[in-house]
């Protein structure tokens, strides 16, 4: 059977022209996908993960009742993940945080958290990436290598692309990379800012402020020659329509939000000018809609604790790093995520002395070392869901293969009927 106009369910670009054979319950073949996407597909079924408690194989059931026992047990659940799980599924692990009183975070926390407090400092002039592709005659992307992380931003909007208003594509376009070191996005770019790492809030403010008319009397900036500045920012206010594609290169060094709100300053400056626009650089499919999500519902897109029975947001103290890092949670609860892989030395030491639930269809780090594993099906791949692509754009995505196991969505719905007693 041959499935068209498949979501990719990697990255935030959520490709949705892939295009899936599958034979006798497996996928046989995959095109249009980048080598990522490729690989997600294909090699789905392996290193999948089965229920389990105290690493001993049970039924589902059993896995479900005790992952039950232990959250109505404990005083303070961190729950945490989310990303890369559907929007229906967000919106129960919330309504889950709410009836007990748990503390919420999702994975942004620990990559574009930065970002979402740069925009509560001055919002952001933002667009779609259908926009990229058919106005934008400059793309700048600070701090991200799209050629590697997101393989087919290139080739689908940002650079190569026949757009409505740009019909000579590639050479209707001027490709700004800049960045503490050469990448392969650097060597497609016209013009590539090398920064010396730290350096990008000087930098940044830098160029607001001969954008204001200011001179800058030193030679170099952060590494960065002050011809190469004012080229940079000449390009800037000679394009008409231009997009800034923020990294985590931006979100995690030093400075972080400030670097992003410094970005976002300078768009907003431009538009007296012209037109710019500022788009993050996403990594999890469906991580701009975690924080959708727990915004519409909480009003907070991370950090957000409900033990006082109403939604409190304070990164920093309700955020799942610090949270274990200080012990103050007694149990947690992860969602298609993989903190023992990723978090700090010192948190995660503090984690593998509590409870850990895993749902997960795949055998991470996190679930190998989980007190109660329940796996699910594959958002995207075993069962429909939707997502949020990085410039908030949401797309439904398919169900292609069968699955013996629930949703993520359905397990928690069972976790929460059985808290309630139902």
């Amino acid at each position: 059977m041959r499935f068209e106009n498949v979501v990719c369910p990697f990255c935030g670009c959520l490709c949705d022209d892939i295009v899936v054979e599958v034979e006798d319950g497996s996928i046989q073949g995959v095109e249009k996908a980048c080598s990522i996407g490729r690989s997600l597909f294909l090699k789905h079924k392996e290193d999948l993960s089965f229920p389990s408690i105290d690493g001993s194989r049970v039924s589902l059931k059993e896995a479900i009742t005790k992952a039950i026992e232990i959250l109505k047990d404990k005083k303070h659940v961190l729950i945490y993940g989310l990303s890369s799980t559907s929007i229906e599924a967000q919106r129960k692990a919330i309504e889950l945080a709410d009836l007990i009183g748990a503390s919420i975070d999702q994975t942004a926390s620990i990559c574009h958290g930065p970002t979402s407090l740069a925009v509560h400092q001055t919002g952001i002039p933002t667009c779609s990436l259908g926009e990229v592709k058919n106005r934008a005659d400059m793309v700048v992307f600070w701090g991200s290598n799209p050629l590697e992380a997101h393989q087919r931003h290139y080739e689908r909007y940002s650079l190569i692309p026949k757009g409505m208003f740009l019909p000579d594509g590639r050479r209707g376009r001027k490709l700004v990379v800049v960045d503490v070191r050469p990448t392969p996005s650097s060597r497609a770019a016209d013009l590539f800012v090398q920064v010396k790492p730290g350096g990008d809030y000087e930098v940044l403010n830098a160029l607001r402020y001969m954008l204001r008319g200011g001179k800058i009397e030193k030679d170099e900036i952060s590494g960065v020659n002050i011809t190469t500045l004012k080229e940079l920012l000449q390009l800037m206010l000679s394009a008409k329509y231009g997009v800034i594609f923020v990294g985590m290169g931006l979100t995690m060094t030093r400075g972080k939000y400030h670097n992003v709100e410094a970005a976002i300053s300078l768009a907003i400056e431009l538009n007296s000018y012209t037109r710019w626009s500022v788009v993050a650089m996403r990594g999890h499919y469906n991580v701009n809609g975690a924080g959708m999500s727990l915004v519409w519902q909480t009003g907070f897109p991370i950090a957000v604790n409900f033990s006082l029975g109403y939604p409190r947001y304070s990164p920093g103290e309700f955020s799942a790093v610090d949270l274990l890092r200080r012990k103050e949670v007694d149990a947690a609860l992860v969602i298609a995520s993989d903190p023992v892989a990723n978090f700090p030395r010192e948190s995660v030491k503090n984690l593998l002395e509590i409870p850990i639930i895993a749902i997960d269809p795949k055998m991470s780090l996190t679930a190998k070392v989980a007190r109660v594993v329940i796996p699910t099906a594959k958002v995207g791949i075993e069962v429909e869901g939707t997502a949020y692509r990085m410039d908030g754009v949401p797309l439904r995505m398919k169900k292609i293969l069968d699955s013996e196991y629930p949703s993520d969505e359905e397990v928690l719905d069972l976790i929460i009927r059985g808290i309630k007693g139902v």
